[in-house]
């Protein structure tokens, strides 16, 4: 900022002569490098108003003297954060409201999938007892040669543990609703049940993937009531690993980890990513077959 220098006849103005801040102090012999940076002359304060350093809040106003002692128009400050100007007591607090809002949608995304999935798994189960009574029975979910309910279940992957698979859905289902409902009416479950939620969507999403691999090159069709339970399965693991991650149900390490934020914001991304590789690999597993449809 350059200064403005009056004639000396003004009284009004007087100028004085200081040292650059950057220029070198005597030594100890008295004598001054003479490499130092010239003086400067700059206006005597007295002439011009004083410096008054405030704390800003959000949404404050405040203006900026200038070096011939106007003033600026009055600028507002954007309450763009206004996290920084919080007490520990309000951050925790506005925390504990944002999560409740990520927990209520998710809570809407257990109670929707948890019907889906049972009422997808209790068709399939009366779909299979019927079979058992009638092995001349044809599914209604057998459509052609690979959209085929009958071929899957009468495969001995489709009583992996010896009684047929769907009684697994129709159990658990139900209970992922009930979570759901429970968390839309309120309801604050403790940690460990949020563990155990954990530990049943890692095992579905892993039995999932598993019948998925066999259904394309074992078995060799697919049953679409059992893809309805792949549909929900995936974004149900996605967001209540999410969930966990964040609350420190997975360890505090994983709570504070950059990833769980990358994972947040890309939830939606990677469901559709997991979709799309399956419809992938199914197109290009039974492709002889789609391509006479054409």
């Amino acid at each position: 900022m350059c200064a403005i220098l009056r004639p000396p006849s003004d009284p009004r103005h007087r100028v004085s002569t200081v040292p650059h801040p950057l220029a070198r102090r005597p030594n100890r012999r008295g004598v001054r490098d003479n490499s130092t940076t010239p003086h400067h002359a700059v206006p005597d304060n007295s002439t011009h108003p004083p410096r008054r350093t405030t704390k800003l809040d959000a949404g404050a106003e405040f203006t900026i003297p200038s070096a011939s002692a106007t003033t600026l128009p009055r600028v507002t400050a954007a309450p763009a954060d206004l996290v920084l100007d919080l007490t520990e007591d309000e951050r925790a607090e506005l925390a504990a409201h944002e999560a409740g809002r990520r927990d209520r949608r998710l809570g809407w995304l257990l109670l929707v999938a948890g019907i889906v999935g049972a009422v997808a798994a209790v068709t399939l189960l009366l779909e299979r007892i019927q079979l058992l009574v009638d092995p001349s029975y044809i599914p209604s979910c057998s459509l052609n040669p690979v959209l085929s309910c009958g071929s899957v279940m009468t495969t001995e992957q489709a009583r992996v543990f010896g009684f047929p698979n769907p009684v697994i859905g129709v159990a658990a289902f139900p209970a992922v609703a009930v979570l759901g409902a429970g968390i839309l009416a309120g309801a604050v479950y403790a940690r460990w049940l949020w563990a155990g939620l954990q530990v049943g969507v890692t095992f579905g999403i892993g039995f999932v993937a598993w019948l998925i691999s066999q259904s394309l090159y074992e078995i060799n069709a697919l049953c679409p009531y059992c893809m309805v339970v792949w549909v929900v399965m995936v974004p149900l693991f996605w967001q209540v690993t999410v969930r966990n991650a964040e609350a420190g149900v997975l360890g505090a390490g994983v709570a504070r980890s950059g990833a769980v934020r990358v994972a947040r914001s890309w939830s939606v991304l990677a469901v559709v990513l997991v979709y799309l590789l399956v419809t992938l690999l199914i197109l290009q597993r039974f492709w002889d077959y789609w391509s006479t449809l054409l």
